[in-house]
Order: C-alpha cells, then sequence, then structure tokens
C-alpha cells in the first residue's frame, strides 16, 4: 500500500481541523476540564521547570504553546471549548488564597474563563475555599506531588466536606507521574474517600502511572472520575504505558472519563491528545461521552 492509499489515523488532522472533526461526531465542541492559566509571573516559573525537564524528569519537556495569554484563549475557542478553565495550584502556605483572588480576576475579565480555585493545607483554607465557592467558583486544581501534602491531611478535611455538599469538582493530580512524590498513589486518596466518599474528584492524567489502582476508585465511588490528560500519547507512552487490559475498562468507565489536556503545557500540538484517544478503538459514543458529555455535565455546560 502507498503513501497516497494508506488509511488516514483517527482524529483530526491536525489543531485546524478540530472543530470539523468534533462537528463530524455531533458535538457542540470540546468540554476540556484541565487547562492552566497562571499569573504571568508564575507562569514563567512553571514554564522554566519545563525548560529543564531533562534533569527534573529525565526527557525534555517542550512547551508547544509558549505564547502570550490572548493568543492562547483564542488558539482554545478556535478549538472549540465554550467555557475555559484557569487551573491554578499552590505549593505553599499562603499562596492559594492569593491565586483564588487571581482565578476570580481572570473569570472577570475573560467573558468565556471559567472561575476556578485551589487549597492547601493551611489554618484558613476553609475560609478562602469557601468564599471562593460564594464568589462562584466552579472547578478546583490540587496538585499532591507539587504541594508535598497529603490529601488527607486534617487541616484540609473542613474545607473537603464544603466541597463534597456542594458537588464541585476538583482536578487531583494524585499520580506518580511524572515523577513520584511522598503522598502520590491511589492509597492516600482512598483514605480521603473513605472520609468524604461523595466528593466529586477528577483524576488528572487517569492516575498516570498507577491507572489500575486510581480506576478501582472510579468504580467504587460515584463522583470519582478519570481525565485524559496526555494519556496514551506518543509522549507518555514512552514512559507510562496503558498497561494491558486497561482500554477495555476505560469502555466500561465511560461516563466517567473526561477530557483533560494540560493546555498549554505539552510537548505536542492540541490535536495529538484527540488523537490519541480516537485510536484506542472505542468507537464514536465513546468519544461523543469523554469529549462533551462527561465534563459538560461537571461543568454545567448543556449534553450534546
Amino acid at each position: 500500500m502507498g503513501p497516497e492509499t494508506a488509511p488516514k489515523p483517527p482524529g483530526p488532522a491536525d489543531d485546524a481541523d478540530i472543530p470539523r472533526w468534533t462537528a463530524a461526531l455531533g458535538l457542540p465542541g470540546l468540554a476540556d476540564v484541565h487547562v492552566h492559566f497562571l499569573p504571568e509571573r508564575m507562569l514563567q516559573k512553571v514554564w522554566a521547570v519545563f525548560d529543564h525537564a531533562d534533569e527534573h524528569y529525565g526527557y525534555p519537556w517542550p512547551i508547544t504553546y509558549r505564547l502570550p495569554e490572548d493568543r492562547r484563549l483564542e488558539l482554545l475557542r478556535e478549538f472549540g471549548l465554550p467555557v475555559i478553565p484557569a487551573l491554578t495550584y499552590a505549593h505553599k502556605p499562603g499562596m492559594a488564597r492569593w491565586l483564588n483572588e487571581w482565578g476570580a480576576e481572570f473569570a472577570a475579565r475573560v467573558p468565556d474563563g471559567l472561575h476556578c480555585a485551589t487549597l492547601y493545607p493551611e489554618p484558613d483554607v476553609a475560609e478562602y475555599v469557601t468564599e471562593a465557592l460564594d464568589a462562584g467558583a466552579r472547578l478546583l486544581k490540587v496538585h499532591i506531588q507539587v504541594g508535598g501534602f497529603a490529601p488527607d491531611d486534617p487541616l484540609l478535611d473542613e474545607a473537603w466536606a464544603e466541597l463534597a455538599r456542594r458537588r464541585v469538582p476538583v482536578v487531583l493530580h494524585a499520580g506518580s507521574g511524572p515523577r513520584p512524590g511522598e503522598h502520590t498513589g491511589a492509597d492516600p486518596v482512598r483514605r480521603l474517600l473513605q472520609t468524604h466518599p461523595e466528593l466529586t474528584l477528577v483524576i488528572a492524567h487517569l492516575g498516570m502511572p498507577e491507572y489500575h489502582a486510581f480506576a478501582d476508585l472510579a468504580e467504587e465511588y460515584p463522583g470519582v472520575h478519570l481525565d485524559t490528560t496526555m494519556a496514551a500519547t506518543d509522549f507518555t507512552e514512552r514512559f507510562a504505558p496503558l498497561p494491558p487490559g486497561y482500554v477495555q475498562r476505560l469502555g466500561v468507565l465511560r461516563s466517567k472519563v473526561v477530557l483533560g489536556t494540560d493546555f498549554p503545557n505539552i510537548p505536542y500540538p492540541y490535536a495529538h491528545q484527540l488523537q490519541a484517544l480516537a485510536r484506542l478503538g472505542l468507537g464514536r459514543d465513546w468519544l461523543r461521552a469523554v469529549l462533551w458529555d462527561n465534563g459538560a455535565r461537571l461543568l454545567g455546560l448543556p449534553p450534546s
């Protein structure tokens, strides 16, 4: 078979092809729950970490969308995101309240910006999380490895209880990829859920590389979801491949799998994440659920 007759890979051909491809699936766009916008000074520090990924992780991690904020917003609108999360995360005391104030300001000045917040184990965490929720925050991000804290830290108990009561989803990076931390893995999250079983958690990166362990939690707890961020891409398949039997589990967990991408901090085009999901071979209905319906349900968007 010559190159002119070779079958095209599944998914959109490139970023410009995303709207055509999603429309062909019958979708109004993409409900991406894992997108980062940060205060400029913090963003530059994050990008500097990725610039030295060889030292930190053992492999290069070029930032594909190292662009001004207005251009990044424009691109996401072109891709079809009706709401744009601005996920932030704290790694030291006093940082979360400042980030939550910035998140509220982002949502106020960006018409399609999603009001997001974060938390950190400190004495006033329940107070500022409640303030953020009262102000309209609809999505939180918590990064266990970067933050260096246990998700079941007693200081967080009241904040978790309020999040569970209000059914506000939390994107939780708790897996041990790209490198393990003292509190990463499924066991600390299981302990958290044993205390707060009604939490709505979205496990980032499918819990990479503890894929099966986090899928167990998604099966056991109604509010636990898995986001697709970077999973099954050529980049992560080199060091955290999907294990045997896992793709079949993703098919069974269709209503629990949510689109996430990690834009802009990805070392490949946005379209490649969609290509990676399409080539799993789980079908149009699965793609429709993952790319829109499940995320739309969490973010309060209309069904496809």
